[in-house]
């Protein structure tokens, strides 16, 4: 489970860079119940954030970077960027945007692993991340899909210290799926996944490996609905996975992607 602890190597922001700012607002606010508030000032609402019940959940920005998708960044708590950064380079990563203090608030890094994958560090300063996980509306999740497994668990292991435990794909598909956990933390304490997929398969960055958010939902159909209602599309599901919950793979109006999730009930 993720928890609002944020302990080192594990994730504690997400923002959203879109093409249109007030459309995604506009989108998430219908698909998952979050109030936007705008960073900005008058009409051109460049960013802000996303609040669920008041708590903020996540950020939402303009993408601005040529040639980059519409995608969700994921932001795992770091006690030192600039370590981090030094470690990411060493393990054959790249490092998008150094890191960078914002004020009072902590230091940020962007970096992008060996096979593409695309991934951000906070250190907090008086911000320690997003106010509310694991409940509806909510991050519950992170999932790394990839062509190399191997290769990601070498290269994550290296930069976080991450634990990973292997099981077989729930459902009953042919494959492994990877669990991750923080350094030093129990398999309770875990965070996420990683699969391998064929290059083929990750046609939505041409081969390359990509991170995407699992947000928590109380009726998972009823949010597909809202999701093709509101001009976005289904990759996968809505499905059942034993053990796991209900779940389905969406993308936004801009092909952002993500995956909606009811878990299972608890014995």
């Amino acid at each position: 489970m993720i928890s609002t602890d944020f302990a080192p190597g594990s994730p504690c922001w997400l923002d959203l860079g879109a093409p249109d700012v007030r459309a995604a607002a506009a989108f998430y606010g219908t698909v998952l119940g979050w109030e936007y508030e705008s960073m900005g000032e008058g009409e051109d609402m460049e960013g802000g954030m996303f609040r669920k019940d008041g708590k903020i959940v996540a950020g939402l920005g303009k993408l601005t970077e040529e040639g980059a998708r519409p995608a969700w960044m994921i932001y795992y708590s770091v006690p030192d960027a600039t370590a981090t950064t030094r470690a990411v380079e060493s393990a054959g990563g790249t490092v998008r945007v150094p890191p960078r203090d914002l004020d009072e608030w902590g230091k940020m890094a962007q970096y992008t692993d060996p096979l593409g994958g695309q991934f951000a560090v906070w250190e907090p300063g008086t911000s320690k991340g997003v106010d509310l996980v694991d409940e509806p509306g909510s991050l519950s999740w992170t999932e790394l899909y990839t062509s190399d497994a191997r290769a990601a668990k070498e290269f994550y292991g290296g930069v976080f210290g991450w634990q990973f435990s292997d099981m077989a794909l729930p459902g009953g598909g042919e494959g492994t799926y990877s669990l991750i956990t923080p350094a030093g933390l129990p398999e309770e304490r875990m965070h996420g996944g990683l699969m391998q997929l064929p290059e083929e398969a990750l046609a939505l960055t041409n081969g390359r490996a990509y991170w995407h958010p699992v947000f928590h939902v109380t009726d998972c159909d009823a949010a597909v609905a809202r999701v093709t209602e509101n001009g976005g599309s289904v990759q996968m599901g809505p499905e059942d996975a034993e053990g796991v919950g209900r779940l389905a793979v969406c993308l936004d109006p801009a092909n952002a992607d993500f995956v909606l999730l009811t878990p299972a009930e608890t014995p």
